[in-house]
């Protein structure tokens, strides 16, 4: 045998995540990647941003792509943003993952279903969420959706519960080709830190404010220091700032006589000590912008342009 034919084969893809806000997109995207790469909360439009989650072995490589939920009617132009990234993900890619929910239902005319139609590279449907799911109902959700599409693949999933993703990137790696790795072997995301620790603050923004407070906020980082404690031990220093887009959220933000932020703070200080491994000083700072979802050029600082 030549040292030609004894040559491991390396396969590598874009593999692309798409679906409806709320159906499973980053929890998913979190269990294939081994790693949590995209906030997760109950509610949706969590996910903003395309967000790439990175899997590497000898022989594979590869590259996923979470995307915010699609936006029907977008409200604003950060919510135009968001869809254009969605957008791009049906221009690129080699492999597309369409995620549902067991018993979301669609319109025979959404236009999403015509966008599917004319996808050409493989496509496979994901029904999310099956550990709620009946088995009669579940068929007929399948069937529905094979009168309409040609799939490659149609995979029941619990993304929460880990269950059908094994199979599932089983499956990706059978229909990815032959390629070079796009990125280092040891690299997980094309994000830097300081933007997964201003998602994390984001995250808990969902998760203790209520009503429209949390979608009129953005995160900035202002400083993100690496040091050292007395003792030796590595230290962060962060300084966030909070963007919202009334002086009333400001106030719901900060809370009486501060408490609110207070708590914010702790929450977020935990988990970004979690995430980076580090023990974290967090300073938080809120201000006021009007209308900024409709500024382009806050948009552009914040990433929206990307």
């Amino acid at each position: 045998m030549s040292a030609e034919d004894n040559k491991q084969i390396h396969k590598s893809g874009f593999i692309n995540i798409i679906g409806q806000p709320n159906v499973g997109k980053s929890t998913l995207m979190n269990a294939l990647v081994g790693e949590r790469m995209s906030i997760i909360t109950n509610k949706p439009q969590t996910t903003r941003h395309r967000i790439i989650g990175i899997v590497n072995a000898d022989d594979h490589q590869l590259v996923f792509s979470d995307t915010p939920g699609i936006i029907n009617d977008p409200s604003y132009k950060m919510q135009e943003a968001m869809n254009k990234f969605v957008k791009t993900t049906f221009e690129d890619g080699d492999l597309m993952l369409f995620v549902t929910e067991y018993g979301e239902e669609y319109d025979e005319d959404d236009a999403i279903i015509s966008r599917l139609q004319k996808i050409k590279i493989p496509l496979f449907l994901l029904i999310n969420k099956i550990d709620l799911a009946e088995e009669g109902k579940l068929l007929a959700q399948i069937k529905w959706w094979k009168d309409k599409i040609p799939f490659k693949e149609i995979i029941p999933i619990s993304a929460l519960q880990k269950k059908g993703t094994d199979k599932l990137l089983q499956l990706i790696l059978d229909n990815v080709q032959e390629g070079p790795a796009y990125y280092p072997k040891d690299q997980l995301t094309d994000k830097p830190e300081r933007f997964f620790v201003s998602e994390i603050i984001r995250e808990k923004i969902l998760q203790l404010y209520k009503q429209e407070v949390p979608y009129s906020c953005e995160v900035a980082i202002e400083s993100f220091k690496e040091t050292q404690t007395n003792d030796g031990k590595p230290l962060v220093r962060i300084s966030s700032l909070i963007y919202v887009a009334r002086k009333t959220q400001k106030s719901i933000i900060i809370g009486k006589q501060g408490s609110a932020i207070k708590k914010l703070g702790t929450e977020a200080r935990k988990s970004i000590e979690t995430f980076l491994e580090s023990k974290v000083f967090l300073e938080m700072h809120v201000k006021v912008k009007d209308n900024w979802r409709n500024d382009e050029r806050m948009l552009k600082q914040f990433g929206y342009d990307q």
